[in-house]
């Protein structure tokens, strides 16, 4: 992953993408991680933590028998608020197993898009579950812009959005990873599988609105030298991101949840 993971966390652009992560997507992964019944005593892994709003909200949730590991492959955002119950890890889930059977539940958001080999990084967190535990797993599916070109009441495609996802897709991202998501987990043998996709109408002048200028001003080297855009037009797109009314769909967000079998009793 580490090869070709563009929005790096080191990058000056991190913590603003995670605090606009967090703002937009944290309420429905907390409603998801509620519905799994966390609770006191829980042992949870967050997978590919990132700056660790669901980690620490996890490690609220746990109680003092509980206990929440953070990875990363670059965790330096969990390390600036320690918790008690929170350990925070460097690893590569694409290199590295994770403890086996040893959560009561593994939740990973916006990692599998970002990986070479989405299955052999599931039967890992699979792996790392206990019997009758949860895995939950999020990621984008990144909507067609012809399509939403095509939709009168929406705003025109920014010019640098399009580039946006042309430069992450070049360097292997898949976009439309969330769509398989309840299928990968049904074939992994999980019980109780559901799935739900939740998508929204973002506009300028807002969370979605940062979380973008983030990717904008991270990928802006990569967008111009490709000649994807020109500087002109980047100045034009990245000045359009305060107009309340430029808006455009989000990507869905798929949620796929199940449970990690019981043994079969002799």
């Amino acid at each position: 992953m580490t090869q070709h993971y563009l929005l790096d966390n080191a990058a000056p652009q991190a913590s603003a993408r995670f605090a606009a992560l967090s703002t937009i997507f944290d309420p429905g992964t907390i409603r998801h991680l509620e519905a799994c019944g966390v609770r006191d005593g829980w042992h949870c892994c967050e997978v590919g933590a990132g700056g660790g709003s669901i980690a620490k909200w996890l490690a609220g949730r746990v109680g003092v028998k509980g206990s929440v590991l953070a990875t990363d492959i670059d965790p330096r955002f969990l390390q600036d608020a320690p918790h008690p119950r929170l350990e925070a890890v460097r690893h590569d889930i694409e290199a590295e197993d994770l403890p086996g059977e040893a959560f009561d539940l593994v939740h990973t958001r916006l990692l599998l898009m970002h990986v070479t080999d989405v299955d052999r990084v599931l039967r890992r967190m699979v792996a790392a579950v206990k019997p009758g535990g949860w895995l939950l797993v999020e990621d984008f599916e990144v909507l067609e812009t012809e399509d939403a070109e095509r939709t009168p009441a929406l705003h025109p495609i920014p010019k640098t959005m399009k580039a946006t996802l042309r430069v992450m897709a070049d360097r292997g991202i898949d976009l439309r990873c969330g769509r398989s998501l309840v299928t990968r987990l049904r074939a992994l043998g999980l019980t109780d599988l559901a799935g739900e996709g939740r998508v929204f109408m973002w506009g300028g002048a807002s969370p979605a609105a940062s979380l973008r200028r983030a990717n904008y001003e991270q990928l802006r080297e990569s967008m111009i030298a490709a000649g994807l855009i020109t500087v002109e037009e980047y100045a034009t797109d990245l000045a359009e991101l305060d107009e309340p009314d430029a808006v455009t769909p989000s990507p869905i967000m798929w949620a796929a949840w199940g449970r990690v079998p019981q043994p079969t009793p002799c």
